[in-house]
């Protein structure tokens, strides 16, 4: 049997140790928050990109079908500067592009749905377009997809034809 002496100190933690241990997960869940916050950046990014691809498909399949892209003119968008469009049918900011060749035109990830900072289209000509992801890119911008005409803005940017004229 053990016995117990009756001048053993108190079992437990002292305050200076519980703050210790409280500061250091504080430290550990400030650094995964800070690398997460990233992560969420890379991933809109990459989201951004896959909408530039699809779009790019979309496009050059009504291409084929249509022989010209589709062409409203001006630029148009989803924000009431570039038009309030929608993103289906004959007045989405891609006109005729989707149920037909793309299931519906996408959003910016990282925006909200009338925020002018978003996806915008413009086309000159039955040739020539510019698909834009304006003002959200998170990260660094690929030379080959850069606007030539702003190239230190957070753009992604794609043509066809003349685009780069734009």
């Amino acid at each position: 049997m053990f016995k117990f002496s009756k001048n053993n100190s108190k079992n437990g933690f002292t305050l200076i140790e519980l703050l210790v241990v409280i500061a250091i997960i504080g430290i550990l869940a400030s650094v995964i928050l800070a690398s997460l916050n990233s992560a969420r950046a890379k991933s809109r990014d990459a989201k951004r990109l896959m909408d530039l691809r699809q779009v790019k498909n979309a496009l050059e399949m009504y291409y084929t079908d249509n022989g010209s892209y589709p062409g409203p003119g001006g630029w148009w968008g989803t924000c009431s500067s570039f038009g309030s469009k929608s993103t289906s049918g004959a007045t989405g900011y891609i006109p005729n592009l989707a149920p037909t060749y793309i299931s519906v035109l996408p959003l910016d990830p990282g925006q909200p749905l009338n925020s002018c900072n978003n996806y915008l289209y413009q086309s000159s000509g039955p040739n020539d377009y510019m698909f834009l992801i304006y003002g959200s890119v998170e990260g660094t911008v690929p030379d080959s997809l850069k606007r030539p005409s702003w190239p230190l803005e957070k753009d992604y940017a794609l043509y066809a034809g003349a685009g780069s004229t734009y």
